[in-house]
């Protein structure tokens, strides 16, 4: 019995950094329902700019939500789709009626630590099983969300 995907992978490897990706399908649909309640709820003199801000950051994880859903399928697995299991299996903390921006930016930086450690994990997993594909994911991800905690943590002081 062949123990490789079609695509080169090996299976158990494979569900690995299936179980892995579903972990980090969780954290980013948490992070993307927080951003939107940010985006809906933010108040004050920064109302304009964070608004946006906000939305731009939910569409951006919207997206990435897609593409690991289907990075999941891709190695063989089926993705969460259950909004129970998000909350059930995401290290980022569910927030509710933010409405003060320094405080909503405080919880998106706390939201990509969380992202970016999984991120680091996954990378290394899919480092030492080949898998390029998950790498190279993983590697966009975390220059992004680089990117994003510095100009985040500058807006904050």
């Amino acid at each position: 019995m062949d123990s490789n995907l079609p695509i080169g992978l090996n299976a158990q490897a494979a569900n690995q950094l299936a179980t892995g990706l579903n972990q980090l399908l969780a954290d980013l649909h948490i992070f993307y329902q927080n951003a939107r309640g940010f985006h809906w709820n933010i108040r004050g003199r920064d109302f304009f700019e964070l608004h946006l801000k906000f939305e731009e950051l939910y569409n951006d994880l919207i997206l990435k939500i897609d593409e690991v859903a289907e990075r999941i399928l891709t190695l063989d697995a089926q993705p969460l789709h259950a909004f129970e299991d998000y909350v059930k299996h995401s290290d980022v903390p569910v927030v509710r009626n933010v409405t003060d921006g320094t405080e909503a930016m405080k919880h998106c930086v706390a939201g990509f630590s969380v992202l970016l450690v999984r991120e680091r994990a996954l990378l290394a997993l899919a480092t030492e099983a080949s898998d390029e594909g998950t790498s190279a994911l993983m590697s966009d991800y975390i220059r992004e969300q680089e990117k994003l905690v510095w100009m985040y943590r500058a807006y904050l002081g």
